[in-house]
């Protein structure tokens, strides 16, 4: 019987290779001579690609793939680079985190690159997508008023955040007066906490919103140049909110300790009244216990130093009441 071929199992050498995962493309819409590219944290490849194909200054590359970059704009002759900061709530951590968005704006495109997802600018681009006659009213009158609409959706999405904030005051308000001052101490020092993190991302932007409203002009209509007043306004009204937001969160942190300070006040002066008022007490038991007078002996005697004690002790009380020290 012949023998049967023998098969040859080998053995794989080295680790085993990953499918990696392609880098997310630009997304992009033309209308009416413009072109809006949108990209979620974008990488070295996509940043580089597009800054060759629209002449972008390497700086700025840098600076968008850079994760420490403060609110700024830069002015070229032929386009505008800048950065602003957005709060965006971390379900993670729960706190607000600044979400920065850098955006190229040219004669005839816009591209927005934010190093997180911005709902509003994505929520924005696919409306302009499907909607094809939204995508003609913005696109139509140049791409200073496509980053208007970008910039004021962004802006609107604040104030949700601000209406929360001032929601959970209204609460620790409530909850102060009605006798749970103990249990709103950490709840006040987090509502702190995100007004203050809220007031460091607004407050370097409130003036470069003012550089980008001069700026920004050249890409508008001269009938459109008031547009970027109203974003000026939005940032101001939102700082306004904070300001406000950060003096009711002071004045309840010093109400709620004067309310904790004054209890414990009472307290500690209804054991000072009875300490002063059983010293006496303390004082005839301990003469008499230490001395062997001959009325001990019988019981009348006890109960005569017994209601001579009571006496005193409804003496002090009352004498504490006389002061309204009780």
């Amino acid at each position: 019987m012949p023998s049967l071929p023998r098969i040859r199992r080998t053995r794989s050498r080295g680790p085993a290779v990953e499918a990696v995962r392609p880098a997310p493309q630009p997304a992009e819409l033309n209308n009416n001579g413009l072109t809006w590219i949108h990209l979620d944290a974008p990488d070295s490849g996509a940043a580089s690609t597009l800054a060759e194909r629209f002449g972008w200054h390497p700086l700025d590359v840098e600076d968008v793939l850079s994760k420490r970059q403060r609110p700024k704009i830069d002015e070229y002759p032929e386009y505008l680079f800048a950065v602003l900061h957005f709060p965006v709530f971390d379900k993670a951590v729960q706190r607000l985190n600044a979400a920065e968005l850098d955006f190229f704006l040219g004669p005839d495109y816009l591209v927005t690159l934010p190093n997180t997802q911005l709902l509003p600018v994505t929520r924005l681009f696919e409306r302009c997508r499907d909607d094809e006659e939204l995508r003609e009213s913005l696109f139509g009158k140049g791409s200073g008023y496509l980053l208007y609409h970008v910039l004021d959706d962004l802006f609107d999405y604040c104030f949700p955040i601000l209406d929360k904030i001032g929601h959970k005051l209204d609460v620790f308000e409530d909850e102060l007066f009605e006798g749970r001052s103990e249990d709103i101490v950490r709840d006040i020092s987090n509502v702190k906490q995100e007004i203050i993190s809220y007031r460091k991302i607004i407050k370097p932007e409130r003036s470069t919103l003012r550089v980008l409203e001069r700026n920004v002009e050249r890409f508008l209509p001269q009938n459109l140049e008031l547009y970027f007043d109203d974003i000026v306004d939005a940032a101001e009204r939102v700082w306004d909110l904070l300001d406000n937001y950060k003096e009711v969160a002071e004045a309840l942190e010093d109400t709620n300790e004067s309310v904790i300070s004054h209890r414990q006040n009472d307290v500690l002066r209804v054991l000072t009244i009875f300490s002063v008022i059983l010293l006496p007490l303390t004082l005839v038991s301990g003469i008499l216990g230490m001395n062997n007078f001959p009325y001990h002996r019988s019981a009348a005697g006890f109960w005569g130093t017994i209601a001579a004690m009571a006496v005193l002790f409804l003496a002090g009380l009352a004498f504490s009441r006389y002061k309204r020290w009780l």
